[in-house]
């Protein structure tokens, strides 16, 4: 792979894990001071009810954002056993399969999250707290597939190719060695 593509795909990587940490962390230091507001100044708590909204806003976001991350590492659901099973040959030609599929799959999840971000625009509605559209909220899952239907194509076109060692998924779910 080129330099350029090399370094524009591992800038991106930095761009989504930035914005996962960022988010996540936003949305704990805000339900931290929801927390200690409620509990120190309740007559003020009216005031900050739109941290609820924006820490599930933000829950989406990172749950979405978080799917390429988790799959990039192997900490996604997998069929270890049946995989395992199969010789090296057919593991790597089982492996392109699942890719394909995965990447159909995630262009699907594009389309239909696309289309309910678009619904939800043209209806014109919004939060009901923080006052902000709230198709803001669907364009996360359509990002997300974005992004892990990016991971697929790369690993389907031998990119990023996350089937090179058969036993790699069996590593990430043994607990003590």
């Amino acid at each position: 792979m080129s330099n350029r593509r090399q370094l524009f795909i591992k800038n991106v990587l930095f761009l989504e894990r930035f914005i996962i940490v960022f988010f996540t962390v936003s949305m704990i230091g805000l339900y931290g001071l929801n927390v200690i507001v409620r509990e120190i100044t309740p007559q003020y708590a009216s005031l900050f009810a739109w941290i609820d909204e924006a820490s599930r806003i933000l829950m989406v976001w990172v749950v979405f954002l978080s799917i390429g991350i988790a799959f990039d590492r192997g900490r996604h659901i997998a069929m270890t056993t049946f995989i395992n099973s199969f010789s090296n040959k057919n593991f790597l030609y089982f492996g392109k399969i699942i890719d394909l599929l995965g990447f159909v799959f995630s262009l699907y999840c594009i389309w239909l999250g696309f289309k309910i971000t678009i619904f939800v625009f043209n209806s014109g509605q919004v939060s009901p707290t923080l006052n902000i559209p709230m198709f803001v909220l669907y364009v996360a899952p359509t990002l997300g597939f974005l992004l892990i239907s990016i991971r697929y194509a790369l690993s389907f076109l031998n990119f990023k190719n996350r089937f090179n060692l058969k036993h790699n998924s069996m590593e990430n779910i043994k607990v003590n060695e």
